[in-house]
């Protein structure tokens, strides 16, 4: 089973790229890699979408 520890949303010049870590665990509930790390680039409208949502809460409610 894969666990997610972390995620983020960075603007670049190619569009947003969708970075997370997880850990995955096995059937004991041992951890058999930690830390991993996975990036691509969001294609899907939908989930641009809620990440343009969130960025723009973060600006509008921490950053003015």
């Amino acid at each position: 089973m894969k666990i997610l520890t972390s995620f983020s949303v960075i603007k670049m010049s190619e569009g947003l790229r969708l970075s997370y870590t997880y850990t995955e665990i096995n059937e004991e509930g041992v951890p058999v890699n930690n830390n991993a790390q996975e990036s691509r680039f969001i294609v899907q409208d939908e989930l641009k979408g809620y990440s343009n949502n969130i960025m723009k809460y973060i600006e509008e409610k921490f950053l003015m």
